[in-house]
């Protein structure tokens, strides 16, 4: 998996993610759902990767060829 997400592109996904996540036990109603979609950009910060990014070719770290292998 290649990393395309880095810098403060991540650390603003973890903490919109954390945000989100936390509607899940203070809201009531509808607006709980948001809870789930915050699992999206806490995921994609936590392993800095992003499909989007992947598919319109952006990278906002700063090590080009990163991946898993090594």
């Amino acid at each position: 998996m290649i990393k395309n997400v880095g810098g403060i592109d991540r650390l603003l996904r973890i903490v919109v993610g954390l945000a989100l996540v936390s509607l899940v036990f203070v809201v009531d109603g509808a607006a709980r759902w948001w809870g789930v979609v915050g699992l999206v950009p806490l995921l994609t910060g936590l392993f800095q990767t992003c499909p989007l990014y992947s598919m319109f070719g952006l990278n906002t770290c700063p090590l080009r060829n990163t991946d898993t292998k090594g």
